[in-house]
């Protein structure tokens, strides 16, 4: 009878350590996962803004906190485009939100040097994640990074490429009367005697869909900030240049 007991006691003993060492290592993996995520979104958002690793070199999480610190400021937009002190990017969902919109500013030595929004849409197989960067004016397009999304590798996940996200750069996101007009993923190639050449890209060979879902999620995105870009642009659109 005391033996049974014994291996009662025993069993129940085991079981308790063995379960809260689970959770403790559940814990810590969840809190290295979440550290891991939010590197990547920070590593991303700087390669948008043009802050990248140089060639063959490798970034640390702190090399990305370091210089995620030391050049990016986050601001939070509401849908006029003020900026909301009593809200932290912490309280918002870039994804579902209505209300509330994160800005990301590359400020070096007190200039800004661009400013960086999510953005958020379906391709053909899954919902895809990145970041458009503008240039200071609000109209040219600084960089593109695309993180996280499930498209077909060869097809779709293309968009992921330098070869992709380079021909973004430079284009403009609006008309010349600053009518917001965003970025159009062509199926085919490009005509540089187009004059709407400004504003569109190269397609993905194959990938319709998802070159359709990143025109129109780009387009929806930037109408969140429309009205941010849209003051940012009366200090600079006599500055620009417009050729075709």
């Amino acid at each position: 009878m005391r033996s049974n007991t014994y291996v009662l006691l025993f069993t129940a003993l085991v079981t308790v350590i063995l379960g809260f060492l689970l959770s403790v290592t559940y814990s810590q993996l969840k809190e290295l996962q979440e550290e891991n995520v939010a590197v990547d979104m920070r590593k991303n958002i700087l390669r948008s803004l043009d802050i990248r690793e140089e060639e063959g070199e490798i970034w640390t999480n702190e090399t990305v906190q370091y210089l995620y610190e030391t050049f990016i400021r986050t601001t939070i937009l509401d849908s006029d485009g003020r900026d909301v002190s009593d809200v932290t990017i912490e309280m918002v969902d870039a994804e579902v939100d209505t209300t509330y919109f994160p800005l990301f500013t590359k400020v070096v030595n007190g200039d800004i040097e661009g400013y960086a929004i999510p953005v958020i849409g379906r391709g053909l197989w899954s919902t895809l994640y990145g970041y458009l960067a503008l240039e200071p004016d609000g109209i040219t397009v600084k960089g593109i990074q695309f993180y996280k999304h499930k498209e077909t590798p060869g097809l779709g996940g293309e968009v992921e490429k330098d070869w992709f996200t380079g021909n973004f750069i430079g284009k403009r996101v609006t008309d010349e009367e600053g009518q917001l007009v965003s970025i159009q993923v062509l199926r085919g190639k490009v005509d540089p005697g187009s004059s709407e050449a400004y504003h569109q890209v190269d397609g993905i060979s194959g990938a319709t869909v998802t070159s359709k879902g990143v025109t129109n999620f780009l387009m929806d995105d930037l109408k969140k900030y429309e009205p941010f870009f849209q003051k940012i642009r009366k200090d600079t659109a006599e500055e620009i240049v417009w050729r075709y």
